[in-house]
């Protein structure tokens, strides 16, 4: 019961930061569909069927790829073996969607958007179902694994056609580009993760994981992924408006509304009233507070007169006069 109680509790916080602003940000750019990234989309889809078409006729692509092999680039260059162990993970499916999604997870926190990590979910769906599809349909086997020398090694229960590693890396570190907020860091970004795909690319050829032709399919197949996601846009709005439904449910069936924001109440300034020496004030309205009548009862003004209201005092002393007493100025008998 305490574990329970404990995760509601943080995801009462996740939502109530996200209630501050529900919509999209207006100061960020959602890519649309254009014409330039159809003519993109239409070329690349081309290109990675022309690859997929010489693979299957063992063209000299194919032969490309056995040259490669037999030239084994770890043999020529076993210095930089250590490094590209470790740089090839960037191409991982695991690793890299835990640092994206960490990253986006907070972009999403300080935009109060579920934008990021929806986009990254859909893209991540496209590419399981897409080159999985092509890996099992096209059964290639790689270099380590080959059977016949020259052969395109195809149809024979392999799984590295398309390779993953590449068309992992394209999406992984391009949704970073896709989802920038300013042209110039898209731009910066576009550059970055077009680097790192390549670099781990080359690397799955130079470990001989992979055929030079795997990894042109998997370039391929990540940025059409990339550049068909503004298709995709409507399904992410409408998905993100879906979770907040069903969040807004889910408070209702607890019983617990969504607290309205409170409203700050300034300081009262009190000015003091200036009336006319010959007009009486009017008398004051008692302030609402908190406390008892009976603890302002000292505090409460009596009615103000003003001076000409007041009983006038007759000239001369306000002692009653006195019989025995001779006014000032006036010699005074001698006594007898």
């Amino acid at each position: 019961m305490r574990t329970e109680r404990i995760v509601t509790r943080r995801l009462d916080r996740v939502f109530a930061r996200l209630d501050r602003e529900p919509e999209r940000p207006a100061h960020i750019d959602v890519p649309r569909m254009s014409r330039h990234r159809v003519v993109l989309f239409t070329a690349t889809l081309a290109f990675y069927l022309a690859i997929v078409w010489a693979v299957v006729i063992s063209s000299w692509l194919v032969r490309l790829d056995w040259q490669v092999m037999f030239f084994r680039p770890y043999q020529q260059w076993p210095q930089i073996h250590a490094f590209l162990d470790y740089y090839v993970v960037l191409g991982q499916r695991g690793p890299t969607a835990v640092m994206v999604a960490a990253w986006l997870g907070w972009r999403s926190w300080r935009q109060h958007t579920l934008r990021p990590l929806l986009t990254l979910a859909t893209s991540l769906l496209l590419l399981n179902i897409t080159v999985g599809a092509a890996k099992l349909g096209m059964g290639r086997l790689g270099p380590h694994y080959a059977t016949v020398i020259g052969s395109n090694e195809m149809g024979l229960g392999g799984d590295i056609f398309p390779s993953g590693h590449t068309a992992n890396a394209v999406v992984t570190w391009g949704i970073l580009a896709y989802l920038a907020s300013s042209p110039r860091a898209r731009r910066w970004l576009s550059a970055l993760s077009a680097v790192t795909s390549l670099g781990v690319g080359l690397t799955t050829v130079y470990l001989g994981t992979h055929w030079l032709s795997d990894v042109l399919l998997g370039w391929a197949a990540g940025l059409l992924i990339m550049l068909a996601l503004p298709w995709f846009e409507p399904l992410v709005t409408k998905a993100e408006t879906t979770l907040f439904d069903l969040r807004d449910r889910w408070r209702d069936r607890r019983g617990r509304p969504v607290p309205e924001p409170a409203v700050p109440v300034g300081p009262v300034v009190l000015t003091p009233r200036v009336t006319p020496a010959d007009q009486p004030a009017p008398a004051r309205e008692p302030v609402a507070t908190t406390r008892t009548s009976r603890g302002l009862a000292h505090l409460a003004p009596a009615p103000h007169t003003s001076r000409s209201e007041r009983p006038v005092t007759p000239a001369g002393s306000r002692r009653p006069p006195h019989a025995d007493r001779v006014p000032r100025g006036t010699t005074q008998p001698a006594r007898p």
